[in-house]
């Protein structure tokens, strides 16, 4: 029996690495600490600019009750917001999965240890351990596939990954002040260099919590060297992913990212889409000029207006870029067309535009129709473009025409417009 125990994950000499140790997990910690703070919200903020409280087509979380509490209409300006959150979301997330990784190793022998409650303290951290882990590698697996756009798990991606993050926060936020004033002792009894700390530990000494190995292996590298090697790994993932923010040059390196090779063709439409039009489902016969008609809804009644009616109305320039959920976004487009506030008044809105409703021709995928605040529709950026960087917009980018609002989510900017109804919704 003797023999046989070294071979139980629950036996401490099972556990011989010499890099385990309070120091190193309390490092890994308060970087996890802070970094998944910002995930929380930048990802809370990211659901926010989908107004989902505004209608049930943007809403993907119906049931969300009370943790919507914090929900904002969401702004306008700076136009890049939502550039911003969500690439330091998307980005950041990528590069705390090894810092996530080697922490989950570093304390992968107090899973294992017996018995599993010592006491009622115990029981609790122990369940907050398991929800902690569960939380964080659901959390970021589904993460990462939905910026693959590897849509691999039951069921869809935005509930899933809302209420998961609820569970695994609270279980974070719990383990955080059951830990975090042990780790910053660790770390600061680390940096002593004489005397005893307040428990009576020697300065520089660790105690033994159960992460040290009893009988550890030769050192194959340091703990600073560990360190150093995670490190190296976040910073390989931030150089191969970031690039997906940026144009030019920059976005050749997002290896990692789906929108990360060449841009799409060349010319004003040259750069990144989310849905082509066949993906979509788009009938070229039904975008044709002599056959296409935007149906406008509002307090007069309905107007049906074509292509060519549409150019007749006064024409307004924007710069904008999109951003995407996945993380990936454009610098400023250059965009044409009417102003949505002007759609409203033509609706019979000419005392203040209401919200909107924009329903696209598009057959398959989500977003099929979003809806729009007021501020959103007033601001004299927000265009029904019917061309881009001095080119009439193509297929992919939403020919014959298509939203554009500053700060608002790619997805809220809906392509192939076949309708557009001013009002209250529902």
């Amino acid at each position: 029996m003797r023999d046989l125990a070294p071979r139980l994950p629950s036996s401490p000499g099972f556990w011989r690495s010499p890099l385990r140790g309070p120091w190193f997990t309390s490092v890994l910690g308060l970087v996890l600490l802070a970094g998944i703070t910002v995930l929380f919200v930048t990802g809370l903020l990211s659901y926010a600019a989908y107004n989902p409280d505004l209608s049930p087509v943007n809403d993907k979380t119906p049931d969300k009750g009370i943790l919507g509490f914090y929900l904002f209409a969401w702004p306008t300006d700076p136009p890049w917001l939502y550039r911003l959150t969500q690439g330091v979301h998307v980005t950041l997330g990528l590069v705390l999965i090894p810092v996530l990784l080697a922490k989950l190793w570093s304390v992968v022998p107090r899973l294992f240890t017996l018995p599993p409650a010592r006491s009622l303290a115990h029981a609790l951290e122990r369940v907050s351990l398991l929800l902690l882990v569960g939380g964080a590698l659901f959390e970021f697996v589904t993460g990462v596939l939905n910026i693959q756009l590897d849509y691999l798990f039951p069921g869809s991606f935005y509930p899933l990954h809302f209420y998961g993050a609820w569970v695994f926060f609270a279980a974070f936020v719990a383990h955080a002040v059951l830990k975090a004033p042990a780790a910053l002792r660790n770390v600061r009894r680390r940096r002593a260099r004489a005397g005893r700390d307040p428990d009576g530990t020697p300065a520089g000494r660790e105690p033994d919590d159960g992460l040290r190995s009893p009988r550890p292996d030769p050192p194959t590298v340091s703990r600073r060297g560990a360190l150093w090697t995670v490190g190296g790994g976040s910073l390989l993932l931030l150089a191969t992913s970031a690039g997906r923010s940026f144009d030019g040059p920059a976005r050749a390196t997002a290896l990692l990212a789906p929108h990360g090779g060449a841009e799409p063709g060349g010319g004003p439409n040259g750069f990144q889409i989310n849905k082509t039009a066949a993906y979509a489902g788009i009938d070229a016969a039904e975008t044709r000029e002599d056959a296409w008609r935007l149906t406008v809804v509002g307090r007069t009644g309905t107007v049906r207006l074509s292509r060519a009616d549409l150019l007749r109305l006064p024409q307004h320039r924007a710069a904008l870029p999109i951003a995407c959920v996945e993380g990936w976004s454009t610098s400023d487009q250059w965009w044409r067309g009417v102003r949505l506030r002007d759609l409203a008044a033509l609706a019979g809105f000419d005392d203040g535009p209401p919200d909107l409703l924009v329903e696209s021709l598009q057959r398959r995928g989500a977003f099929r129709s979003g809806a729009l605040r007021a501020n959103q529709v007033a601001d004299p950026r927000s265009l029904l473009a019917l061309s881009v960087n001095g080119e009439t917009l193509s297929a992919d980018h939403g020919y014959p025409a298509r939203i554009i609002v500053p700060a608002a989510p790619g997805v809220l900017n809906t392509k192939w417009v076949a309708r557009m109804t001013f009002g209250e919704l529902a």
